[in-house]
């Protein structure tokens, strides 16, 4: 079967190891406009590590760009794009990408905000098979993430070790208020979650004082 993304692999990709273009990103940066053209570049601490030529013409964004894949040959590419405009609910468009890709004989058409350099294309996460590292992450450790997060914008530091930083300058009060609760919960809810997970390693009488 041809066309974009035949044969697919069959194992997860994490997006964070793919190249990715993120159509409100492009449109943020006017390359979305009518006969725009230049260069999109990837930068990973503040030096360059890739970068494809682009152009945007009648609702369309063509790439030009070189892959190689397993070691192979450089191959030039050339991928013609559909953008999707829809509509808001209060008023405006809102850009989206229409997949190109077509994986076992069937075109995929998803409306999407990001394409994903799985393969030689650029198409959707679900034509790649590509997961976010945090969806393979155990329900504890999202937790305690957000917590994390949480306590940084805070001003604070990650761990539950460390105190909750006092509101900063600015904040409304109710808006501390909530983060802190929210902080204290994700907490909470990651202890259980992770005694409960290793709970056949405690005695019945430790499990009745934890869980009861």
């Amino acid at each position: 079967m041809g066309g974009y993304g035949s044969g697919r692999p069959s194992h997860k990709q994490k997006a964070e190891d793919c190249r990715s273009l993120d159509v409100n990103r492009l449109q943020r940066e006017g390359c979305l406009t009518n006969g725009r053209a230049g260069h999109w570049v990837w930068l990973r601490n503040e030096e360059e590590v890739g970068r494809i030529g682009y152009s945007s013409n009648n609702g369309r964004l063509n790439l030009d760009y070189r892959v190689r894949l397993y070691g192979g040959d450089w191959e030039s590419v050339s991928q013609s794009i559909c953008i999707h405009q829809a509509s808001c609910h209060y008023g405006g468009e809102r850009p989206y990408f229409r997949c190109p890709g077509i994986v076992n004989g069937r075109h995929c058409g998803r409306r999407v905000g990001k394409l994903f350099s799985g393969g030689k294309y650029f198409l959707c996460r679900h034509c790649y098979n590509v997961a976010y590292s945090s969806q393979s992450e155990l329900r504890y450790d999202r937790m305690l993430r957000r917590a994390n997060k949480l306590r940084t914008e805070l001003g604070g530091e990650p761990g539950s070790a460390h105190w909750i930083a006092p509101k900063p300058k600015g904040m409304w009060q109710r808006t501390y208020q909530r983060k802190r609760f929210e902080i204290q919960w994700c907490e909470n809810q990651a202890d259980r979650l992770f005694l409960r997970k290793f709970s056949h390693l405690l005695s019945k009488s430790e499990q009745a004082f934890l869980f009861d």
